[in-house]
């Protein structure tokens, strides 16, 4: 039993659920096993699907669009760190597998060493479910998609992808926020 104290109901709910997720994550390392943390491992796991001999054309669309995916968590974790995340997966697949950038010291090293890990069991079901999706999206005949489309005089808010970028959903009325 883990009893978490707090000055107000706010503090205590965010502490709580701060708790019950690092529980949720240990019980996944115990499972599974840890791996390098921020994105590195997943870089690391780039080459595997250079073998890949799949027979259909799709096989090897699926493939190539999971290797592409792969360096996107720590691209993100980089560009969010402030650093130029393109740059960092470049440099990461040349450093000896299990190495990366630790983004809150802004330095490279051995990410186990430098406490940088993650659950082995979330990051196969991640990947696992992108696998899914990735297939799902290539075998349907069909897909519908919301159209971005230009609004003049929008207010650029970087940090929010395309609506960053005076782009508008045609589907939410005009002057609320897109879903």
């Amino acid at each position: 039993v883990i009893h978490v104290g707090a000055a107000t109901r706010v503090e205590l709910k965010e502490k709580q659920r701060r708790t019950e997720g690092a529980l949720a994550a240990t019980r996944a390392a115990v499972e599974e096993g840890i791996l390098p943390g921020g994105g590195v491992a997943l870089v690391n796991a780039e080459h595997v699907l250079d073998r890949t001999n799949g027979s259909l054309s799709e096989q090897v669309v699926g493939a190539e669009i999971v290797q592409a995916a792969l360096s996107e968590p720590l691209r993100w974790i980089a560009d969010n760190a402030g650093h130029d995340g393109l740059a960092v997966v470049e440099r990461a697949r040349t450093l000896p597998p299990g190495w990366g950038l630790d983004a809150l010291s802004g330095e490279y090293g051995e990410m186990i060493a430098a406490g940088v890990i993650d659950a082995a069991k979330v990051t196969r079901s991640a990947l696992q479910n992108a696998v899914s999706i990735a297939a799902l999206l290539l075998t349907t005949e069909a897909l519908i998609a919301e159209e971005l489309v230009a609004q003049p005089g929008a207010v650029m808010a970087p940090g929010f992808g395309d609506l960053a970028e005076g782009l508008a959903r045609p589907s939410s009325p005009a002057g609320s926020p897109a879903p």
